[in-house]
């Protein structure tokens, strides 16, 4: 079975790019069990809590990342120095139960996945 790996790098509600690649995740979780999600770069920002996206008029897809345990995938990965780049080293929650890790541990892992699309 191939393995798939999904990074997400763009702020969320700027674009689509965010919602079509969890659209895509979920749809991919029903051919594969051998998934990981990465965020970095803006990427990071997805994982927020609190977000608002109705004063911009945007649909708040980010509530739906808390269902991917569901979906059987477990694998999310949040790069360490996009954080700190960000200023949101800090940061103590998030929506996932994300395992943060340096950039040079994130290419590593992605480099172990058959497949990686980029959101």
């Amino acid at each position: 079975m191939k393995r798939i790996a999904f990074v997400f790098t763009k702020a969320p509600h700027g674009d689509s790019s965010g919602r079509e690649g969890l659209d895509a995740l979920l749809a991919t979780s029903a051919l594969t069990e051998e998934i990981g999600v990465f965020f970095i770069s803006d990427g990071v920002l997805q994982l927020l809590p609190d977000q608002q996206p109705d004063r911009i008029l945007a649909r708040n897809y980010i509530a739906t990342f808390k269902v991917l345990p569901l979906y059987d995938i477990e694998k999310y990965y949040l790069c360490q120095e996009d954080l700190i780049m960000r200023g949101l080293s800090a940061v103590r929650s998030c929506i996932l139960d994300v395992e943060v890790i340096p950039a040079k541990a994130i290419r590593e892992k992605l480099a172990g996945y058959d497949v990686v699309l980029t959101f």
